[in-house]
């Protein structure tokens, strides 16, 4: 029992928060770690700016389309339209 706590007060002496650091691996990890996030935002922003929104979508959630706010007479013009 005293050599195991022998070994774990010289274990305390030489390392310390000041000698136990992340190192050159952390450092690389973190670096790939901040591309990877900045590739997936570029990419996502990519896709976004491509999606294409009909002018008749923007009008109804703007509110400003023909029959905003008659979503009854709308469902029933296109089910009729589409059984003729």
């Amino acid at each position: 029992m005293d050599d195991m706590s022998d070994r774990l007060s010289l274990a305390a002496q030489r390392l310390n928060e000041y000698t136990v650091t992340p190192g050159v691996l952390g450092f690389i990890v973190f670096a790939v770690l901040g591309v990877a996030v900045w590739v997936l935002l570029k990419s996502m922003s990519r896709h976004l700016g491509r999606i294409s929104v009909k002018d008749e979508t923007k009008d109804e959630i703007e509110g400003t389309g023909e029959g905003a706010g008659e979503p009854e007479k709308a469902a029933s013009a296109a089910s009729g339209s589409s059984s003729a």
